[in-house]
């Protein structure tokens, strides 16, 4: 049974050369682990606040708020008039993440829409320049063709768990992880196949699935 991708010596070693996180994200992952809730893992959210800087978007969506921890990272990076719009269906992980975002003196920057991704999505009509998906595994192939609509030309569309706690690899998997893991092995041939983005799938957390809308 695959529970890791990376052997756990390279993870260990990576994981003593990293800086702590700043005191509130660190609180928050250590809150999401004591809650049992799913936010983008430490590795993860760095490389995200990489393509944030790299890229310099003015807009950003993130569908999959949670508890606000990628949102907060996302907010932090962004320059000068840069704005998240970020969507969350859960009113009680809203009102948590609401006490974090305001603590993090990103409040501003931070715009959370409250509904079903799916019912909001066809009905946006702003653009963004970087698009985050981490919402339900079943979800994505549909949330994936509305984000590519709302995505500018050149801009990123960046989306986690494709590797799926390394299931999608492995022919044993268990019966809770199956159907989310037959939904990525499904996703993951649809994002690598995709004519309009140029794409690729990296180890880096939980998998990482990188995308950049060709003009």
């Amino acid at each position: 049974m695959t529970k890791k991708i990376l052997y756990s010596a390279q993870q260990k070693y990576l994981d003593s050369i990293q800086s702590e996180s700043e005191p509130l994200l660190k609180e928050m992952e250590e809150f999401a682990y004591e809650k049992q809730i799913p936010i983008l893992s430490k590795a993860a959210a760095d490389f995200l606040e990489q393509t944030i800087l790299i890229h310099r978007p003015k807009r950003v969506l993130e569908i999959g708020m949670a508890i606000g921890y990628s949102s907060i990272r996302i907010a932090k990076t962004l320059r000068g008039k840069g704005i998240l719009d970020t969507i969350e269906l859960s009113k009680d992980n809203i009102k948590i993440a609401q006490e974090f975002i305001s603590r993090s003196g990103n409040k501003d920057k931070i715009n959370i829409i409250e509904g079903d991704a799916l019912k909001l999505l066809p009905i946006m009509i702003d653009k963004y320049d970087f698009i985050f998906i981490d919402a339900d595994k079943e979800d994505y192939e549909k949330l994936f063709y509305y984000s590519l609509l709302l995505l500018n030309k050149r801009g990123v569309m960046f989306v986690d768990n494709l590797l799926w706690h390394g299931y999608v690899a492995s022919k044993n998997v268990p019966v809770k992880y199956k159907t989310s893991a037959d939904s990525i092995r499904k996703f993951n041939k649809l994002f690598i196949s995709q004519k309009v983005l140029k794409t690729t799938i990296l180890p880096i957390g939980d998998g990482i699935g990188l995308g950049i809308k060709l003009d």
